[in-house]
C-alpha cells in the first residue's frame, strides 16, 4: 500500500492477493465499499439502510471484506449491547496486469498452515484466543483450546505447554528428496499485559525431535501491531518478531544463524506423510516467559505458520 496525505492507495498483483479479488468480486460489496468511501464509518444497519438491503445481507458481505482486510470494523457500545462501525481502509484499489505471472519454483513446496487448525495441545494458564474479531470463548481456560471456533484464531497464547501442527509431506507424494525444510512464524514473550523486558525460551520440535530454543526478548506493546485490530487494548501483546527456522544437512538455523546440530537426517522426514511442528515452553525452561502467536490478521506480518520444503 501506498498513500498521500489525502488518499490511501491498494495495489493488487492477482497471484499474489487472491483474497483481495474475492472481496472485489460482488456487486453488493462494491456498493457497501463505495458507500464507506463516501460517507465515512457506519454501522450495519445504517449501511442496509442506505442500499436498502437486509441486514443479514450486509453482515455477510461485511465479514468478507473483513477477512479480505478491505475494511475494517469496532465494537462500540450502543443504546442495547454493542454495534459494529466499518471504516474503509482504501480510496482506490488498482489490480495490475503488467509483468508475467510469477513461476512456481519446482525445488520448492511451500504450505501456510492457519493459526488455530493445530492438531495436538497442552497449554496453562494465562492462556486465550482470539479471531480478527474477539476473544474466542473465556481467557484463561485451558479447555478452550478444544473449542471447534478455534479454527478462527489469529492470536493464541499460553504461559507453559505446546501446540503442535501436522504439515501434509508433500515431498513424500512427490517421490521428492527434501534438502532442507522451513518454517516462518511470529511471535514474542507473554505476560499479563505488555513488558519489552521479559525473555522467554521458545522451543520448537519437528517430529518429536527438538531443533532448538529462542529466547524473545519481549512481550511488544510499545506501539499497535500493524494488523492488530482496534477492538484489541494496547494493554495486550500487539506483535513480534517474524522467526525464521531452516533445518539442512549442516544443521539447524535461526534467522540465518547456526542454534543446533540437529540436521535434516534427524528428522526422519522420509518415514512420515506428515510432518509434525510443535511449538512450546519447556518445563526446564530457564526463562519460562510464555508465548504468543501471531496468525494473519494480528501482529505485523500478514501470514499464518509457514512450512516450505526445499527439495533436491
Amino acid at each position: 500500500m501506498t498513500s498521500s496525505p489525502n488518499r490511501a492507495f491498494l495495489t493488487v498483483i492477482p497471484e499474489t492477493n487472491p483474497e483481495v479479488l474475492r472481496g472485489v468480486a460482488s456487486a453488493v460489496r462494491i456498493q457497501i465499499l463505495r458507500l464507506l468511501r463516501q460517507q465515512g464509518p457506519l454501522n450495519v444497519n445504517q449501511i442496509g439502510a442506505l442500499l436498502e438491503l437486509p441486514q443479514s445481507t450486509v453482515a455477510a458481505n461485511v465479514l468478507v471484506l473483513e477477512q479480505c482486510r478491505l475494511i475494517e470494523t469496532e465494537l462500540v457500545k450502543a443504546a442495547k449491547g454493542q454495534q459494529k462501525i466499518c471504516h474503509v481502509r482504501f480510496d482506490d484499489i488498482v489490480i495490475r496486469l503488467d509483468g508475467p505471472a510469477p513461476q512456481r519454483q519446482r525445488d520448492l513446496v511451500e504450505v501456510a498452515m492457519p493459526l488455530g487448525l493445530y492438531t495436538s495441545c497442552d497449554v496453562q494458564a494465562p492462556c486465550g484466543l482470539c479471531s480478527q474479531r474477539g476473544v474466542i470463548g473465556l481467557l484463561d481456560v485451558p479447555d478452550f483450546f478444544l473449542d471447534p471456533a478455534r479454527v478462527e484464531a489469529m492470536l493464541l497464547w499460553f504461559s507453559r505447554g505446546f501446540v503442535e501442527y501436522k504439515f501434509p509431506n508433500n515431498a513424500k507424494l512427490l517421490g521428492a528428496q527434501v534438502k532442507g525444510v522451513e518454517f516462518s512464524l511470529e511471535m514474542s514473550s507473554e505476560v499479563p499485559g505488555t513488558s519489552l523486558d521479559w525473555p522467554s525460551d521458545i522451543t520448537l520440535w519437528v517430529n518429536g525431535t527438538k531443533i532448538g530454543t529462542w529466547t524473545s526478548p519481549s512481550d511488544y506493546g510499545d506501539k499497535r501491531g500493524v494488523l492488530t485490530p482496534r477492538w484489541w487494548k494496547l494493554e495486550g501483546s500487539q506483535y513480534g518478531r517474524l522467526t525464521h527456522w531452516v533445518v539442512n544437512e549442516h544443521g539447524t538455523f535461526l534467522d540465518g544463524l547456526r542454534i543446533s546440530d540437529v540436521t535434516l537426517a534427524a528428522l526422519k522426514l522420509e518415514e512420515h506423510h506428515s510432518i509434525r511442528l510443535r511449538i512450546g515452553i519447556e518445563d526446564s525452561a530457564k526463562h519460562p516467559g510464555g508465548l504468543n502467536i501471531f496468525g494473519r490478521q494480528f501482529g505485523n506480518h500478514e501470514q499464518d505458520i509457514v512450512m516450505r520444503l526445499r527439495l533436491a
